[in-house]
């Protein structure tokens, strides 16, 4: 995201609120969106349904149930507790489509970012910095149990794990970058990681720039990864008027093997080119058809985005001046029910495709 409109946000934090939403959902008044209808429908529109986050809510992830999981990174330097005195940590919260309820599963959520959820049923997070546990973590929602699935890559802690996703054998790929955080940085680099069944830990990717969003597509032929790079690894200790210089903002496909190795890197969208450049796309989510669904950061058009396979946009859905975070597709009979976070709230829409899930 671009510096100085997370600066500008931190203002308002002082008003925020950490209450719990109720059953009615919020217009925020959004553009209607726009594109083929048969990806979504112009009547279509993005209700809030959550508004207690404290800075960024991040990683909405749908579970087997059918609750709504989503993450809420407390940026340390702006969430405080009610006297002013300590710091926030993060959390993850739970929003109930039945009874409309949001509640807090789990404080502090050792900053998590991107979750999912493997076929049998646990949540798998991307454990980011600022107090953060740098690890990707596995929860069993059956006992509340939690393990460690990695975290050090050749005995050195990761960057800040920040985006997740699975493949069909079970494998997990995720990336480590880092926006925010005051821990050392040992790493050599920015890249993305995959998780095989037997715990060993490979780098798949290393020419993804400042990696952020990383999506296996569901034919499991491609690997997506968004590059985001701020050119800053601690936005938060950034002085007033100082700014820094944007590296790339792409979004990258890499053909995947079927032994989970990436190659053929190619650019689908620079976003640093064009008449109006803009920071990049932040998490992204499949259909079942493999189009991508992008949480769009563009500073002058943010929105979701939905994208063919090739880059082709094919429908766009405002958010209006909120800079999204992440997308994800809810699960039965509620395929086509798609989840937003942006700016510190959860919203959903109803759209003309149906989201992948793993099988």
């Amino acid at each position: 995201m671009r510096v100085a409109q997370v600066l500008q946000r931190a203002v308002l934090v002082a008003a925020l609120t950490f209450a719990v939403t109720g059953a009615h959902a919020d217009d925020p008044g959004f553009p209607a969106p726009t594109g083929d209808p048969a990806f979504i429908s112009p009547n279509a529109k993005l209700d809030r349904i959550f508004d207690g986050g404290c800075m960024l809510t991040e990683g909405v992830a749908v579970a087997p149930d059918g609750m709504v999981y989503f993450s809420d990174i407390t940026f340390t330097k702006f969430c405080k507790d009610p006297s002013n005195k300590y710091l926030q940590a993060g959390n993850i919260w739970k929003y109930d489509p039945k009874s409309g309820q949001t509640t807090i599963f789990r404080s502090p959520s050792g900053m998590s970012n991107g979750i999912k959820f493997d076929r049998d049923g646990n949540m798998i997070a991307a454990l980011g910095a600022d107090y953060g546990g740098r690890m990707l973590v596995k929860t069993d929602m059956k006992t509340g149990k939690s393990y460690v699935l990695t975290g050090l890559y050749n005995g050195r802690p990761y960057n800040a794990l920040n985006d997740v996703s699975i493949d069909e054998k079970g494998r997990i790929y995720f990336s480590d970058p880092r926006y925010l955080g005051h821990e050392a940085i040992y790493q050599d680099g920015y890249a993305v990681y995959r998780l095989d069944p037997d715990g060993s830990v490979h780098r798949v990717v290393t020419d993804c720039g400042k990696c952020n969003g990383v999506l296996v597509s569901p034919d499991q032929k491609t690997l997506y990864v968004i590059g985001n790079d701020n050119g800053w690894f601690e936005f938060q200790n950034l002085q007033e008027g100082e700014n820094t210089l944007q590296g790339h903002h792409q979004l990258q496909a890499y053909d995947l093997s079927p032994d989970g190795k990436a190659s053929n890197r190619r650019v689908l969208i620079d976003y640093t080119k064009g008449d109006k450049p803009c920071s990049g796309p932040d998490g992204m989510i499949a259909d079942t058809e493999g189009n991508i669904w992008l949480a769009s950061r563009c500073e002058h058009r943010p929105g979701i985005v939905a994208i063919t396979p090739q880059g082709k946009e094919m429908a766009y859905i405002s958010t209006g001046k909120e800079l999204p975070t992440n997308v994800g597709f809810a699960r039965g009979q509620d395929a086509n029910l798609l989840y937003v976070t942006s700016g510190k709230s959860l919203y959903r829409i109803r759209v003309g495709k149906k989201g992948y899930q793993l099988p």
